[in-house]
């Protein structure tokens, strides 16, 4: 994977399958302590401790169809080639959290991406659940809330193509709703 938003999609493409109901996606980007930090939270089915050991192993898969797992090693090995680490932490029954830090200018540190897609591909393929997304920079933050936007549209479908375009626009402008 190219980007950082590609190991986000594929993370919470494992949350869904988990049966999450509610995914939170926490970017902390600080330049001046030289650290990016990603969070995924979800409330899934979380795992034990015997698949926690294993999640990492990229021929370890808890899928029927393709047996093998390679999105968390893949995040992992970049986390790693960036001076960071990863970090998982999961509770059967109550959802996991995993942690990625990066040094923020690391040469090998993958570019972020474009979240604003990663966020409408998650919310048009999803539309029932509920995604929150924080941006935390050195001097400003950014939340988006898709039960907010689907208060606010009476009923109007998130998938409408107005919906997606503006939704588009507000995260990569980081307009927060007034």
């Amino acid at each position: 994977m190219k980007e950082i938003a590609l190991h986000i999609l594929d993370i919470v493409e494992n949350s869904i399958r988990a049966e999450s109901t509610t995914i939170e996606i926490n970017i902390f980007e600080y330049k001046t302590n030289d650290q990016l930090v990603i969070q995924i939270k979800d409330n899934g089915k979380g795992m034990d401790t015997e698949i926690l050991e294993k999640v990492c192993d990229p021929f370890y898969s808890t899928k029927t169809v393709r047996r093998i797992g390679i999105g968390l090693s893949m995040l992992k090995q970049a986390a790693q080639r960036a001076g960071g680490t990863l970090q998982i932490d999961s509770t059967p029954g109550k959802g996991t959290t995993i942690t990625a830090t990066f040094q923020y200018s690391n040469i090998d540190r993958q570019p972020l991406g474009d979240m604003a897609s990663t966020i409408v591909t998650i919310l048009l393929s999803n539309p029932d659940i509920r995604v929150i997304y924080h941006h935390q920079t050195d001097g400003d933050f950014f939340t988006f809330d898709s039960n907010v936007i689907k208060s606010i549209l009476e009923g109007v479908s998130i998938r409408s193509p107005e919906v997606i375009q503006f939704i588009k626009d507000m995260i990569r402008e980081r307009k927060n709703l007034e």
